[in-house]
């Protein structure tokens, strides 16, 4: 009996060992980056939107333009490619989807390649995207059969966010979960970690680069969603790079760094972050490359200055992380106007949902409540897709600072488990970005468009008071047990 003790004890402590290492080990390099903040043109940044919804006769009424300016900086390279997305390809499509993606960026990576022999192109996938290397997606092998060097992230080497189980998989189930293992693709799913990344970062062939990042990725399935994007040439650049081959290296990639280096003579950025004054003449903008936590903590000490008639504007996929909710609700409480666009998650399932609601629903619901109605929540109209930006606006009269990318406003996106990417930018209200994003965001929240489109419903069509829904997707999170 003593010795049963024994070894369930030094099990248990080797299972709660290794579990909090896994959580809290440090970072691998190329993440949580926060660059320098740099002075770009107000005409090298623009706000991309991809919208889906339905006219007063429920016809589908589509504006998709993200992946059209993929492709042109694809189009335009002459010297490198780098790309990084979190899904890539055509399976689980059906036969008609609203867009083929992953054909047009395969197709435009291999005419370039041809085109351009010598054209560096370094892909990096969420390996997801090839179940865990059980079933290569064909579009990757055609680019590696052109030399493309494609790069599955070693989620390995990530943090995990799953406590109770990733300590479990990795003692006991890790060893016989490669392809064609009997644990199975599923085991690995369970970790809910990922390269959560979505961009595209190359030379312009005029000596710069050029770069889009944002929530959309090259899946089919996913072509009908509701995204949002920001395309950005400059200084800003070459730190984003940088990131991407580390990641790239630490996934096992042993390439030369210096075919994907700037070209000599290009605009490197060192500077401060700006003063007040800088922003006198509106010519520019000021440029900070985002990723992992960083990406938290830009958004909370802007939400924590946020005083009494400023506005707090959030267009989100999933809203779930304690430090925002806390954030927002105590700006409020100083006068502050909060108002979010939220996914219902009315049709979540499989790998983007754990029940239909969570984990919006629940926490719009906390927000409304613990605001006594201060905060303001409107749930976008989906038809069978996602509301799936991840878009953060706080201004005031005369200056705005806002955060697009790929991060979700959830503890896997913000607490340094996935890999993520945004661009931050503070600039006047008077800039085009400034007035693109905001005029995105008007748009959806007071249903202004022609035809009758109704983007946004109120908060009580989705509204859910239930305390059993909220503490599960509180317990949920916590402990890292949902994919979101």
């Amino acid at each position: 009996m003593r010795l049963k003790r024994l070894v369930v004890a030094t099990l248990a402590a080797a299972w709660i060992g290794t579990g909090w290492w896994q959580a809290t080990k440090p970072l691998p390099g190329g993440t949580r980056l926060a660059s320098a903040v740099c002075p770009v043109r107000a005409a090298d940044t623009a706000f991309i939107a991809d919208i889906s919804a339905a006219d007063a006769y429920g016809r589908a009424v589509a504006s998709q333009a993200i992946f059209d300016e993929v492709l042109r900086v694809v189009r335009g390279a002459r010297r490198f490619i780098v790309l990084d997305y979190a899904d890539f390809g055509a399976r689980g499509a059906g036969a008609a989807p609203p867009r083929r993606l992953a054909a047009q960026l395969t197709d435009a990576l291999l005419e370039q390649r041809r085109a351009l022999p010598q054209l560096a192109v370094l892909f990096v996938v969420d390996p997801a995207s090839e179940d865990y290397g059980a079933s290569p997606a064909p579009e990757l092998q055609l680019l590696r059969a052109a030399g493309v060097e494609v790069v599955p992230v070693d989620l390995d080497a990530l943090r995990d966010s799953n406590l109770v189980y990733s300590g479990l998989w990795r003692l006991a189930l890790s060893w016989w979960d490669g392809p064609g293992g009997p644990a199975g693709v599923e085991s690995r799913r369970l970790n809910f970690k990922a390269d959560h990344r979505k961009l595209v970062v190359a030379d312009d062939g005029q000596g710069g680069l050029t770069a889009v990042l944002g929530s959309a990725s090259p899946l089919d399935r996913e072509s009908g969603w509701s995204n949002a994007a920001v395309r950005i040439s400059g200084a800003a650049l070459p730190a984003l790079v940088a990131s991407e081959l580390a990641v790239a290296r630490f996934s096992g990639w042993r390439g030369a760094d210096a075919a994907f280096a700037a070209a000599p003579g290009a605009a490197a950025c060192s500077g401060p972050a700006p003063a007040d004054g800088d922003f006198a003449a509106g010519a520019a903008v000021h440029a900070q490359l985002l990723t992992e936590g960083e990406i938290r903590e830009a958004l909370l000490a802007h939400t924590d200055a946020a005083v009494a008639g400023d506005t707090i504007d959030i267009a989100a996929f999933r809203f779930a992380e304690r430090g925002v909710v806390e954030s927002l609700l105590a700006a409020a409480r100083r006068g502050v106007s909060v108002r979010l666009i939220l996914d219902p998650g009315e049709d979540a399932s499989g790998a983007h949902g754990a029940g239909a609601g969570l984990p919006n629903q629940p926490l719009a619901a906390e927000l409304v409540s613990r605001s006594n109605g201060a905060i303001h929540v409107r749930w976008y109209r989906t038809h069978g897709e996602r509301f799936h930006s991840a878009l953060a606006l706080v201004y005031d009269r005369q200056r705005a600072w806002l955060s697009v990318g790929s991060a979700n406003f959830t503890r896997r996106s913000l607490n340094d488990y996935n890999l993520e990417a945004n661009l931050a930018v503070e600039l006047l209200r008077t800039a085009p970005l400034a007035q693109q994003s905001g005029d995105y965001f008007e748009t959806l929240w007071s249903n202004k468009a022609a035809l009758g489109i109704e983007y946004t419903a109120d908060y009580a069509a989705f509204a859910d008071p239930s305390q059993a829904d909220y503490w599960l997707c509180r317990v949920l999170e916590g402990l890292g047990a949902a994919p979101f």
